[in-house]
Order: structure tokens, then sequence, then C-alpha cells
């Protein structure tokens, strides 16, 4: 059988893995790449194979990095299962549509530039419709459920721990009279983390594709984490700001307001000002996943379990708000009393979160606490490095605010968990295939897998196919043209270039209006002649 990477090789986003045997095709995940202009513009590209070929989907989880182009994939002619957790289904019914909207709006305000500029219009990469067209084809598994899809493929289902719904993926794979099994990590999740229950071990595998998002990194303590998190809230509402957390509208939403619930009912000095602060959750999307965590409570660890048993509904608090419509999302950002603000999306790449840090970026009093991963090229991963300033909705925004990242809530689980996991296989696996990383995360894992372990270990790149075989062993078929590596980088460097430029030209602005004296403004206007002269030479 071959076994193709097309996503989330290389990079973090854009999960997808092509398994083809001698009869037939499956696709593990179809999400959507997420970060630079580079990143984003792989979702354009046209699928390396034709959909209507593709015999199943298997789907880990519900984020948009695995499911997000689903609806294109059915919209390019898929119509075979899309099979998953129950759980998964029923969050991918909100946030697929919700990412079709984004599609559509997305191509909406680029095609008013390019009608203004008499260019062609561009389609959305699928529609509102085209989301809720493909829900059809979602079949439902439960955990630890064996699942036969056909003479050769058997799969199971089992508990990642990341978010609701995610699963790690066994397969039995079976051609020309042996057996070969495959797992998939999917996102694993961290150990004792909110609501959700520990990832499950497996017994054996013959190869292992698993994420190294965190490959390179230690989350520090949940209690520690929990602690800081209460401090940085105390402290931004003594100075009279806001605290804003952009989040993931599915998992770290709802694990932060089981978290504050917890605590709620700790009453100390610590927590005294706390219990009197308003707290928001500033997402429709946010709402709805909510009530698909109440609706599945069967996923929930014994902790929140017990909770529930005693009356107690630990995604709700007192103080606590959901805020559905615009305009009391507006009203947000009117307030004069501090509050705690949780919006998506958690990248800070769409949604109302991009007002809230326009508001409040720029004040020395308010906090942006992050609480998950930011990819590469996104607004989030530039606040979270340090940048001075920032563009939302074409202002220039300066960040002023506290940034802090609390790697503790991550639902990502970090190097020495991936590691814990690994160890849990009863017979090793003769190769693990490492993906979902960046590079130096990625090489880090790797070589602590194979000075640990003694497995050898790939890390391999998008559009690598590797040939696979029941004697657990492996040779490689194609690799990622040179290219198309080509093309990324120049693409990432355009991107950088407009970055720079607008920043170069933010600051410059912001020196005139000091009021430079002639010679400096002399010097100046040699030094653009230059930079214009090398821009008219290049474009010449």
């Amino acid at each position: 059988m071959n076994l193709s990477f097309l996503g989330a090789a290389g990079t973090v986003t854009g999960s997808c893995f092509l398994l083809e045997t001698e009869n037939r095709k499956y696709l593990v995940d179809c999400g959507m790449f997420q970060g630079s202009a580079a990143e984003e513009s792989l979702n354009e590209q046209p699928f390396p194979i034709n959909p209507a070929d593709l015999d199943c989907v298997f789907l880990t989880h519900a984020h948009i990095d695995h499911s997000g182009r689903i609806p294109k994939l059915f919209r390019e002619g898929f119509k075979g299962d899309i099979v998953t957790t129950k759980a998964t289904a029923e969050l991918c019914a909100i946030m697929l549509p919700d990412s079709g909207h984004i599609q559509e709006f997305e191509a909406e305000w680029e095609n008013r530039k390019r009608r203004r500029a008499g260019k062609p219009e561009k389609q959305p990469l699928y529609t509102i419709q085209d989301a809720l067209d493909c829900l059809k084809l979602f079949k439902s598994v439960h955990y630890d459920e064996l699942v036969d899809i056909n003479d050769e493929v058997t799969v199971r289902f089992r508990d990642a721990g990341h978010i609701l719904g995610s699963a790690i993926i066994e397969m039995w794979v079976r051609e020309n009279g042996s057996e070969t099994k495959i797992v998939f990590s999917g996102d694993l999740g961290n150990w004792n983390m909110p609501i959700l229950r520990d990832p499950t071990f497996i017994d054996e595998a013959d190869y292992v594709i698993i994420e190294s998002t965190y490959g390179n990194r230690l989350h520090e303590k949940k209690e520690e984490s929990i602690d800081r998190f209460i401090d940085l809230i105390n402290d931004t509402v003594e100075k009279g700001g806001n605290v804003i957390i952009p989040s993931f509208a599915v998992g770290r939403t709802q694990e932060i307001i089981y978290e504050l619930n917890k605590h709620i009912g700790k009453y100390n000095e610590k927590l005294a000002k706390f219990l009197n602060i308003q707290t928001f959750i500033d997402s429709p999307l946010a709402i709805s996943a909510t009530e698909v965590f109440r609706n599945n409570l069967d996923c929930f660890d014994e902790e929140a379990r017990e909770y529930i048993a005693n009356g107690d509904n630990p995604l709700d608090f007192p103080g606590l708000t959901f805020t559905r419509t615009a305009e009391e999302s507006k009203a947000l950002n009117e307030r004069t009393e501090s509050c705690i603000i949780i919006s998506a999306s958690g990248m800070c790449e769409a949604g109302r979160i991009k007002h809230h840090l326009k508001h409040n970026l720029w004040r020395e009093d308010s906090t942006i606490i992050f609480v998950g991963y930011q990819a590469e090229g996104t607004l989030g991963r530039r606040i979270l490095d340090g940048a001075k300033k920032v563009r939302i909705f074409g202002e220039e925004i300066s960040v002023n605010a506290r940034v802090e990242m609390i790697h503790g809530l991550s639902g990502h689980a970090d190097r020495d968990t991936l590691m814990k996991w690994l160890r849990g296989f009863k017979r090793k696996p003769e190769r693990i295939f490492i993906v979902h990383g960046e590079d130096m995360s990625a090489k880090d894992f790797a070589s602590l897998v194979e000075s640990n372990l003694n497995i050898e270990t790939v890390i391999p790149l998008r559009g690598d196919k590797y040939v696979l075989d029941a004697g657990r062993s492996i040779s490689r078929l194609a690799q990622t043209p040179k290219q198309e590596f080509l093309r990324l980088e120049l693409l990432n460097m355009i991107e950088t270039l407009r970055e720079q430029y607008e920043d170069m030209a933010g600051m410059l602005v912001a020196d005139l209006k000091k009021g430079l004296d002639d010679s400096d403004v002399n010097m100046l206007k040699k030094k653009l002649e230059q930079v214009q002269k090398a821009f008219l030479d290049v474009l010449a």
C-alpha cells in the first residue's frame, strides 16, 4: 500500500493523509492550511487525486485544520462516507457551515477589489450550502468499536483527549494475504486536562503517524498555569483593564469555562476579586459548540461527571454571559468596567476577536492571554512574538497591552506527554512518521524518539509518498518537487516584504509627526528614493 502526506507535513496545519491499496483509496483528515499567505494559498490548489475516486474519509476531530476542506472535497465530487465519532460529527455540523460563511465573506471582500480593478472575480473555496450538503456523508461510530469498512479495512477510534470527540485511529489493512496495522495519533491531548478523558494507550502497531506540535517543549504544570491565569486576571482588573483571551471556539473555550467554574468554588483571598468580574463568551460558534459539549456528557472524565452528579453544570457559573448578536459584541468595547472576553478565532485571523484586539491592544492596562497554539504567519503569532505594531482592519495598532502565553491550558500534548504515549506500545512500531509540527519541533522530537525508544523515524514533507508493506519496511516513491517549495518560499518572502513595508511606513509616519529637523528629513528622503528606485527596478 502507499501512504502519501498531503498536509501537516513540514507544517502544523492542513492535516491530510492518503492511503492507497491495490483496490481502494482512503483519506485520513482533510484539513485547511492556516497561517501565512503561502500556507493559505495551498487551500486553492487542486487535490492530487480525483475526489470522486476516494472510497472513504476518516476524520480524527473537528478542528478546521483537520476538517476544513471536506466541503471542497464534496464540491469536487467526493460522495463516500466520512467516518468519525458522534461528537465530531455534531461539532462539524456547526463548524463547517461557519467556515463556509467565512469563505463566502472573504471571496466577496476580494471581489470588491477585483471589480474596481477590472479583474475577474474569484469563487469561494466553498459555500455554506456546500458545507451543509457534505454533512449527509457523515457516519458516526463509538469509541473503542471495531468497524469493518469493507473486506480490506477495519478501523477503531480511540479517545485522543484533545477536544470533544477527538480520536486516535487504529487501522488494520489486509492486502495479498497479509495484515498491516497503522495508527494515526490525530492531535493528542495532555493528561489530566479539564472535562476530557486522558489519551488512550495503544498496544501495538506496524507504523505510527504522530503529531509533534509541541515536540520540543514542555508545558508548565496545570496548577501553576491556573494560578498564573487567575493572577493575570486579578492584576489586570486592579489596573482597570480588560482581559482578552483569543480562544478556539471548540476545546479551549469550554475548558476555560470549566476551570473558572472550578476555581470560583474555592473561596480564598486570591479569588475574592475574581468572583466579581464579568466574563463574556463572545463567539456564536463557541456558544453552539458549548451546547454540543453539554449534549455529549458520555465523553466527559470522572471529575466532570461528578460535578454533574452533584447538580453543578461544569460549563456555567455566575457572572458568565454568552453574547450572540453583533450588537452585544460591539457593546463589550463600550463598557467602562473591566471584564474578561473570551472570543474566537484562537489565532486571531477572523471573527470578533479582531475587534476586541483593536480596542485593547493599545491599552497598557489590558492583558492578552493566549491559551493555544499560534501558527506561523498568523496575527496571533505576530503578537505573541513581540510585534510592536500590527494592522487590524487596515488600521495600524500599537501593541502596548501585556501579552502572555499559558502553555498549561494547551490542548496539545507536550514533548514528555507524546513520549509517554509512545512508551505505552507493548509491541513497538517499526517506523514512526513525525508530522503536524514546525521544522525544529519535528526534528528535535524525532531525535528524542530514536535515542530513547530506538525506533526509526521519518519526517515527511508535503507530497512525499511511501510504500508500506506487511514486512514492516518502507520505501519512498515520490518526493515534493523542489520547484513547489521555491514557489512557497517566494510567497513567504513577498508576504514578509509586505509586512515589513507596512511596519516601516508606520514608523516613518510616526517619526515625521514628531517633527524631525531638516537634515534628518533630507536623509530620510534620500533613503526612501533608494527604496523607491529598487522597487521600480524590480518592476521594470
